[in-house]
């Protein structure tokens, strides 16, 4: 029994200490099927959802959502903090329960023995020092500073996690917040391209997709080291980072096989890079292994009627589109790239994806500002034509 139980407290700490330097401290993906927070994530996510379904208004449920990526993150370092604590109990069981103890002497029973030990990792852990407990044999004295010096590095490395976390949160939101006055709310492909229809707005859409290939690398390097950042949701229901970035993509697809004269190799760039993140993120949450991955390749974002409605709108925006019948096929073949991902995360996340074409708003606030800007210009040609004329 002894020997067991110094091997289940050598499995807890080395599980605890693996999952941590993996999480925490290695800059890459982390391998291996059995890994703790992973499990743990899984584990956790799919009860949360079955809750949160259960609640009949939107807001409600969406506010559920938004709650589990913090309420995961102390979950997991509580988790932790107690596979620690009874892996150093363990430890102590394996060695007799080698301490002084008054409570422990009046009752020899093998739970009260145990009982003292996860007392006393408690307090070594969290370092406390209370000294009320006091070891007997040098392997328990060493054992205690072993689980001090654990303690405090736990400590330090929660307190250096937090920042970092939600640094890389900051920084992606700030992206996806920008994104709200250049492709709407929830963003869409058509609008970003319809407010770019300006002289010099090609020129300044490519320069808008050259930093969103950089943001797609940030959140590829970061949400893979720290997958928990994928289930903070943005502030505003109708935002995420996944149907910005999904939006990103079908604008780069419309710019390589749809639309005429606009340069497409920032386009190419941005979506190779922003589809890489897509794929490799479904990859840490084994998306592409669940049994409804199938499912998602019969799922068609543009149906056909749709298709001609998006090019209507393009040509509204005075974009030249290339009208050849192989068109829709080419767009469809670069859709096929990354749709299927994008389907099964958004359906494994609850974020809804954007869509192609958003329906006409009441109050389109982007409508009423351009067309005061119009009117503005207008005034200013006529002021100007008559100062010309009165000069004549």
């Amino acid at each position: 029994m002894y020997v067991t139980a110094f091997i289940g407290g050598l499995f807890c700490c080395l599980g605890v200490a693996l999952d941590a330097f993996q999480t925490i401290i290695l800059p890459r993906r982390p391998t291996g099927r059995f890994q703790l927070t992973r499990i743990f994530l899984l584990a956790t996510w799919v009860p949360w959802v079955v809750m949160a379904e259960r609640a009949g208004n939107k807001k409600v449920r969406e506010q559920i959502y938004s709650v589990y990526g913090p309420l995961s993150l102390l979950l997991l370092l509580l988790l932790w903090a107690l596979l620690l604590i009874s892996g150093f109990a363990l430890f102590y069981f394996s060695l007799h329960s080698p301490f002084g103890d008054a409570l422990l002497q009046r009752t020899a029973s093998g739970w009260a023995q145990f009982g003292t030990d996860l007392y006393v990792s408690g307090t070594t852990l969290f370092t406390l020092g209370l000294g009320d407990v006091v070891p007997h044999s040098r392997v328990a004295r060493a054992f205690i500073i072993f689980e001090s010096g654990v303690g405090l590095g736990f400590v330090a490395l929660v307190i250096g996690y937090l920042p970092v976390l939600y640094q890389a949160f900051s920084r992606r939101e700030i992206s996806v917040a920008l994104l709200d006055s250049r492709a709407g709310s929830p963003p869409n492909a058509a609008e970003l391209l319809r407010r770019h229809a300006f002289e010099g707005g090609q020129e300044a859409l490519t320069a808008l997709l050259e930093e969103w290939e950089r943001w797609a690398a940030e959140i590829l390097e970061s949400h893979i080291s720290y997958p928990i950042l994928c289930y903070y949701r943005s502030q505003h229901d109708t935002q995420s980072w996944l149907s910005a970035l999904v939006s990103i993509l079908d604008t780069c697809a419309l710019r390589i096989s749809l639309i005429e004269g606009t340069p497409s190799r920032q386009a190419q760039l941005t979506f190779v890079m922003a589809r890489h993140a897509l794929v490799d993120i479904g990859q840490v949450f084994g998306v592409q292994e669940r049994k409804s991955w199938q499912q998602f390749s019969e799922v068609d974002r543009l149906a056909s009627k749709d298709f001609y409605h998006l090019c209507e709108a393009l040509g509204e925006n005075k974009l030249n589109l290339c009208g050849d019948a192989a068109a829709a096929k080419r767009l469809n073949t670069i859709r096929a790239l990354y749709e299927q991902h994008a389907l099964a995360l958004s359906d494994y996340l609850r974020m809804p994806l954007p869509v192609w074409v958003a329906p006409p708003k009441l109050n389109d606030q982007w409508s009423l500002l351009t067309k005061l800007r119009t009117d503005a210009e207008s005034a200013l040609k006529i002021r100007g034509d008559s100062s010309v004329s009165f000069h004549d």
